[in-house]
């Protein structure tokens, strides 16, 4: 198997663009050779623990609402072209993820790393709801096999709270600075939210090496 690591944070509409061009690629190559881990980075670190009003935080971020606008039309095109609906007239909250990325965490350890981070972004840009919620969040690990009483027992403490801050940290001082980014083999990065079939590709040659080295 060939180690196939992805560094995002699941408010990032490029990373949810990202993993569904992904997710194409493998479902195009069911044979395909990755054993796929997450890793928490997080867009906006020094978020407060409530978050902030989404319309406030784009317009601050981007320059005003025409900046904010023209910054996600292309959010808007590639998500249509990928087949995702987002909902993000519905997002009324910019929510710190840290919490968010616990759960990524744990959920690592039960080996469901790729449902919880798509049933993260499900809520986020699907539905609209507050994924620093951590009744939310109890709800999502609940719905993909994790038992929701831990879960948020573990949220109500500071459980690997600084673990997954100084992966964070780690995953910037390698040089990320930009989700969603790919590491492939624990050597070549692929930053960007790439179509399919580069994704393709990238396997083809990868299951071609690998025979290779077979012979």
């Amino acid at each position: 198997m060939i180690k196939l690591d992805i560094f995002s944070d699941p408010i990032c509409p490029w990373c949810f663009i990202g993993k569904t061009h992904l997710d194409r690629a493998l479902e195009s190559r069911s044979n395909h050779p990755f054993m796929i881990e997450w890793h928490p980075f997080q867009l906006n670190p020094e978020m407060p623990e409530g978050g902030m009003d989404r319309r406030a935080y784009l317009e601050g971020k981007f320059g005003g609402k025409d900046n904010a606008i023209k910054a996600y039309m292309p959010v808007a095109e590639h998500a249509d072209k990928a087949g995702l609906k987002m909902n993000l007239e519905g997002i009324k909250i910019t929510p710190n993820t840290i919490n968010a990325h616990r759960l990524i965490h744990w959920a690592g350890i039960d080996g469901i790393q790729t449902p919880i981070v798509s049933a993260l972004f499900k809520a986020y840009f699907n539905e609209g709801r507050d994924i620093s919620d951590i009744d939310v969040l109890a709800d999502v690990a609940d719905t993909n096999g994790m038992d929701a009483a831990v879960t948020r027992k573990l949220l109500l403490s500071d459980a690997d709270l600084d673990e997954v801050r100084q992966k964070d940290e780690a995953a910037r001082n390698i040089g990320i600075n930009s989700v969603p980014t790919f590491i492939v083999a624990g050597q070549h990065a692929v930053p960007g939210a790439h179509p399919p079939e580069l994704w393709q590709r990238v396997i083809d040659d990868i299951e071609e090496q690998l025979q290779s080295d077979q012979i």
